[in-house]
């Protein structure tokens, strides 16, 4: 019997299967939003989440190379993209005095613009779950993170700024952050940490 969660003799029989196709067929969600608003604003997909990713980011993150491993992707086609968002006029360099050939990527008043449009792109998605009680939340929050956490473990995901990646982050019993020294509830996680600091375990 062939096990592919696609194979729907073996999905219905197995809930992890179910469980894969489920997502699979959000991510699809995500595909047609995006594409969407590309049509609506004149841009492609990528232009745009390198826009959204670029106004909520700090300063140090908006380089070609940060931008190539985030979203999985060649320097020279990030290069591109970078190209020709500032020819749109969406997106201008800032050269760095240390190295003239490196550069910041900032967006222009019409790039924040279209960045804070698009930016809710998804929130036909955010509506079911928001109606989700508190307890179903943290347990599928929990159940995410652990699922992304593996990704980027096995090198599927290049960068996370998650928690469960972080120096700060311990687990005894419950999450623990040394940086704010706190213990932390499941709510309090975070995908995405601008302290967020490696571990090197």
């Amino acid at each position: 019997m062939n096990n592919s969660p696609f194979n729907l003799d073996h999905q219905n029989e197995d809930v992890s299967s179910k469980i894969v196709s489920a997502l699979e067929r959000i991510s699809q969600t995500f595909r047609v939003l995006l594409w969407e608003e590309s049509k609506k604003f004149g841009v492609t997909p990528i232009q745009i989440q390198v826009l959204i990713f670029i106004n909520f980011h700090s300063e140090e993150k908006c380089k070609v190379t940060y931008l190539a491993k985030e979203f999985n992707m060649a320097k020279p086609t990030v290069s591109d993209t970078i190209k020709t968002l500032e020819e749109k006029g969406f997106i201008e360099k800032k050269h760095l005095k240390s190295d003239s050939r490196s550069y910041l990527i900032q967006l222009t008043k019409k790039g924040k613009a279209l960045a804070n449009k698009t930016s809710s792109f998804t929130s036909v998605l955010q509506q079911p779950i928001n109606t989700l009680s508190a307890a179903d939340k943290d347990n599928l929050l929990t159940s995410l993170f652990g699922v992304i956490h593996h990704l980027n473990k096995t090198g599927v995901i290049a960068i996370q700024r998650m928690c469960f990646s972080c120096s700060y982050y311990k687990f005894n019993n419950y999450h623990f952050c040394g940086l704010l020294n706190k213990e932390l509830k499941t709510n309090d996680l975070r995908l995405d940490c601008a302290e967020h600091q490696l571990t090197l375990s």
